[in-house]
């Protein structure tokens, strides 16, 4: 669909006005993340246009690619709201960095250890996030395998890829294509914390799925 320049605009300014929101605590006007999003969009696109098309092509590249980066960053706001209130009562882990949502299962809820089969209670929280991840199609994963460091290199790189692969074939027979999902694994090679301590240690024993906007 061919999107005027005045239409343009009129949604431009709309996410501009919906985009601020008081802090109840400060008083103070704030940006939520989706305006935020669409207005660093329009500033890079803004840009791009104004070497290839001059000043013209700076405002109207920005004003369209401030619409689509508003777009975006709402897309990802809904999969992340939906997926806390899924999550809420389970020990998985939700971040948002940027455009992307992660999802962080650990070890002692999710395998026995040394075992690449998902516990029954990993299961249904993977049921869980296949169900909102099937209702946004415009989104790729990453499943990643994390071991610690006890044990041979060969075997821990082994189970991560496993595990990793375990929790992509859950995803995928819960009806989020196998086109959008890669699965892989790291081994030891990636820990979020020390390998010197059991806590550390059951930090790095984890499954990440990193959820993002389709390029």
């Amino acid at each position: 669909m061919k999107l005027s320049i005045k239409s343009l605009a009129i949604a431009g300014i709309a996410i501009a006005m919906t985009g601020c929101a008081v802090n109840p605590q400060t008083g103070q006007s704030e940006m939520n993340k989706t305006a935020t999003y669409g207005l660093g969009a329009a500033a890079a696109c803004g840009i791009v246009g104004a070497l290839t098309h001059g000043g013209k092509g700076a405002r109207n590249s920005a004003l369209a690619c401030g619409v689509i980066g508003a777009g975006v960053g709402a897309y990802m706001d809904h999969q992340e709201k939906l997926l806390r209130e899924k999550l809420a009562n389970s020990q998985v882990q939700v971040q948002r960095i940027g455009d992307q949502i992660k999802l962080i299962m650990p070890e002692n809820i999710t395998f026995a250890t040394g075992s690449s089969t998902l516990s029954g209670s990993a299961t249904k929280t993977l049921n869980d996030v296949a169900a909102v991840l099937a209702q946004y199609p415009d989104t790729t994963m990453v499943v990643s395998g994390h071991t610690d460091s006890t044990g041979s290199q060969s075997v821990n790189q082994t189970l991560s890829e496993r595990r990793a692969a375990s929790v992509a074939g859950i995803l995928q027979q819960r009806g989020v294509a196998g086109s959008r999902i890669r699965s892989t694994g790291f081994g030891p090679s990636q820990p979020v914390a020390s390998n010197d301590t059991a806590d550390g240690r059951a930090r790095n024993r984890r499954v990440e799925i990193s959820i993002n906007p389709a390029q």
